[in-house]
């Protein structure tokens, strides 16, 4: 089972001491070459400043992250899923996943960075920016990524759960087999349901947050169906590798 997440533009910053970015450790060890490409691209754009804030869209309270970029080989690492921030990872709240939930995450979910290609959930990298539509000189980012990507995951095993946003598909569509699948969130409303934006990246998380914690391997789409009923999570299969997730309602207050 392999469960795929989006990254987010926000990441924490700082790392372990003395660690920098190792690419031979990272998951899909056949991206490398491709990491290769897309790394020698950000840093050497990131030498140009004023390319830099262009090419990935930086307002200018964001010029901070083009001296990121220019660093990306040598700054500290820590593992993805500490990395990235926001409401998606806020719900997912990785850090207080036990011990036991961070090796499962390990083996079982993936960040798809516009950078690395998917990488494993404690796998080491640094700060960066990158987004899935940044315009890299010379290099289109779905063209560099979209076949290697399909292929790294066609050789993985079991149930492939897709929780990644619509931009991050076109850096790796799925490989088109019955144990792959694309969640959709969505709110319940008059008439059926309709996509639902304002609570999709904290439904993604607080679902993926059960998933690792409940420590189950699950093989097939019936069984994922099963385990979220009885998780709590109305899920529902659509059509043939697309599910429906009603989004989760925040916790009302006791006040």
């Amino acid at each position: 089972m392999l469960v795929l997440l989006p990254p987010s533009e926000t990441k924490r910053d700082g790392g372990a001491d003395g660690s920098s970015l190792a690419l031979g450790t990272l998951r899909f060890a056949r991206l490398a070459s491709t990491r290769r490409r897309v790394l020698r691209a950000v840093t050497s754009l990131a030498g140009n400043e004023a390319a830099t804030i262009a090419a990935l869209r930086l307002g200018p309270r964001q010029h901070g992250e083009v001296l990121r970029n220019r660093a990306v080989s040598t700054s500290p690492t820590m593992p993805a899923i500490d990395r990235y921030t926001g409401v998606l990872y806020d719900a997912l709240d990785a850090a207080s996943l036990t011990d036991a939930a961070r090796s499962f995450a390990h083996e079982h979910l993936a960040v798809h960075s516009a950078l690395f290609g998917p990488v494993a959930a404690l796998d080491a990298i640094p700060a960066y920016r990158l987004s899935w539509d940044s315009r890299l000189p010379g290099l289109p980012l779905a063209g560099t990524w979209s076949h290697a990507v399909t292929t790294a995951l066609a050789r993985e095993s079991g149930l492939i759960l897709d929780l990644r946003s619509d931009g991050y598909t076109k850096l790796g569509p799925l490989p088109e087999r019955a144990d792959s699948a694309t969640v959709r969130v969505v709110t319940g409303a008059a008439g059926g349901t309709r996509p639902l934006n304002h609570f999709n990246k904290r439904s993604k998380g607080l679902f993926a947050r059960a998933l690792l914690s409940s420590g189950v391997v699950l093989p097939d789409i019936p069984s994922l169906l099963d385990w979220a009923t009885d998780a709590g999570f109305e899920l529902e299969e659509t059509a043939a590798g697309r599910l429906e997730l009603v989004a989760v309602a925040p916790a009302l207050s006791s006040s």
